[in-house]
C-alpha cells in the first residue's frame, strides 16, 4: 500500500517550501477535523439519544458501525485508491465528511444518522493511510520526519480531545450543531486544500498480494490480536465515558464536557509517555501500560462519589489509555518482518474492531448489570491482555528458534 517518494509537480522555487509546509499544515488539520468526525459521537451519545427517544445502548452502536466499517474496508479502500493523486483524494475525501456531517446534523432518527455515519467511516481509513506518506513528500527528505509527526499530532489530538470537544459544543449548540460545525470545517478544509496543496505525481499501483504474506506470519497475528483485546478494553469503558460521569459520578451535564477536556489534556502526556517508553520493549510496555490502564478504569467507577479522587483516577486512566495509542501502534508495525505500511494500517482496523467490540460489550454490560459495572468489566478485559503479552512473546522466541 506504500509506494516509493514521487516527485512534486514543479512549483516556483521561493514558493516550495512555504507553500509545501502550509499545506503540511493543512493536511494536519485535517486529520484533526476528520478523526474528531469518529470520536465525536462518544461525547453526543447522551444527548442524541434523549432527543432522537433511543437507549444509550442503541445510540452506542453507531460507535460500532463506524468502527466496524473502518475496521473491513481500510486495509481494502486504501489499497484500491493508493494510485489516486493525492491532491484530488483528500478533497474527494472532505467533500464526503462535509456532506455526511451535514446529514448527520439534519438526521430526523437513527436510521439516517447510522447512514450519515458509515459514508465518512469508508473515507476515513484512505486519508489515515495516506496522510503522513503525503506530508513526508511535501516536505521532503530533510523534514520529513517532522512532518509525519505534525499529522500524527492531528490523528492524536482528534483522538484525545474530539470527545470532549463533541460534549462541550453539544452543551453549547445541540449535538446537530455540533455536526453542522463539523460540515462547515469540513468543506473549508476542502477549499483550503484545493487552493493550497501543490498537484502530486501520481502514484504507481503496488499489489496488496506482494504485503500480505505478513498475514502468515504468527507473531505478527499475535500483535494484532493484542491489539484488538487491548481496544476493545479501552472502549468499552471509553464509550460510555460521558454518561457515567453523569449518572455515577452526577457531575451536571453542562460541566462533563469540561471534565473530558481535562481526559484528553492529561492523556496528551500519555501520548509523549508511551513514545518514550515502547522502545524499551512494546510487548513489555504493553503490558504495563495495560495494568495501569485496568486501574485507573476499575477506580473511576469506585471512587466517583468523591470528585477529588475521581479526578486522579481519570488522570490515571486516561494518560495510560492515551499512551497505548503510540504504543499498539508501534509494537505492531515492528513485528512485520516487512510491509509496515500494511501493518499499521491492518493494526487501525483491528483497533477499530476493538472499538466496535468495545462499544457492543460496555452497552450488554449496561443492559445487564448496569452503568456501575462497565469500568470493572473494561479492566478484566485490560487484565486479559496482560495476560496475552507473555504468550505473544513466546510465539516470538518460537518464531527466532
Amino acid at each position: 500500500m506504500s509506494s516509493p517518494v514521487r516527485p512534486i509537480t514543479a512549483a516556483p522555487p521561493g514558493a516550495k517550501s512555504a507553500g509545501h509546509g502550509l499545506a503540511v499544515l493543512l493536511l494536519a488539520i485535517s486529520a484533526f477535523v476528520i478523526v474528531t468526525t469518529e470520536f465525536i459521537i462518544v461525547g453526543l451519545l447522551p444527548s442524541l439519544s434523549r432527543d432522537l427517544g433511543i437507549s444509550i445502548t442503541v445510540a452506542g452502536q453507531l460507535v460500532t458501525l463506524f468502527a466496524f466499517t473502518v475496521m473491513l474496508a481500510g486495509p481494502f479502500l486504501t489499497a484500491m485508491l493508493s494510485h489516486f493523486e493525492r491532491k484530488k483524494l483528500f478533497v474527494v475525501i472532505l467533500v464526503i465528511f462535509a456532506a455526511a456531517n451535514a446529514l448527520a446534523a439534519a438526521a430526523p432518527d437513527i436510521w439516517v444518522l447510522g447512514l450519515a455515519r458509515f459514508l465518512p467511516a469508508l473515507a476515513l481509513p484512505v486519508f489515515w493511510g495516506t496522510a503522513s506518506e503525503t506530508a513526508g513528500e511535501l516536505a521532503g527528505p530533510e523534514k520529513a520526519g517532522k512532518a509525519v509527526a505534525n499529522v500524527y499530532l492531528g490523528i492524536s489530538g482528534a483522538m484525545v480531545l474530539g470527545i470532549p470537544l463533541g460534549t462541550l459544543a453539544s452543551t453549547a449548540f445541540g449535538w446537530r450543531g455540533t455536526f453542522w460545525g463539523l460540515s462547515g470545517l469540513s468543506l473549508l478544509m476542502t477549499v483550503l486544500l484545493l487552493v493550497v496543496m501543490p498537484t502530486l505525481a501520481r502514484p504507481a499501483r503496488v499489489k496488496l498480494a506482494e504485503q500480505a504474506r505478513i498475514l502468515k506470519d504468527p507473531y505478527f497475528l499475535g500483535n494484532v490480536v493484542l491489539s484488538v483485546i487491548v481496544f476493545t478494553a479501552m472502549f468499552t469503558a471509553y464509550t460510555y465515558l460521558a454518561d457515567t460521569l453523569e449518572q455515577i459520578a452526577h457531575i451536571p451535564a453542562g460541566q462533563v464536557g469540561w471534565w473530558l477536556m481535562g481526559f484528553g489534556i492529561v492523556g496528551l502526556a500519555g501520548n509523549w509517555l508511551g513514545g518514550q517508553f515502547v522502545g524499551r520493549g512494546p510487548l513489555l510496555v504493553t503490558a504495563v501500560t495495560s495494568v495501569v490502564l485496568a486501574v485507573g478504569m476499575a477506580a473511576t467507577t469506585l471512587v466517583a462519589g468523591s470528585h477529588a479522587w475521581l479526578a486522579v483516577a481519570l488522570a490515571v486512566w486516561g494518560i495510560a489509555n492515551t499512551a497505548l495509542y503510540p504504543i499498539c501502534q508501534v509494537r505492531v508495525m515492528q513485528s512485520a518482518s516487512h510491509a509496515q505500511a500494511l501493518a499499521g494500517t491492518l493494526n487501525v482496523s483491528m483497533a477499530n474492531a476493538g472499538i466496535g467490540l468495545g462499544a457492543i460489550i460496555g452497552g450488554s454490560v449496561i443492559q445487564h448489570l448496569g452503568l456501575g459495572a462497565v469500568g470493572y468489566v473494561a479492566a478484566a478485559i485490560a487484565i486479559l491482555a496482560v495476560l496475552v503479552t507473555p504468550i505473544v512473546n513466546r510465539v516470538k522466541t518460537r518464531s527466532i528458534a
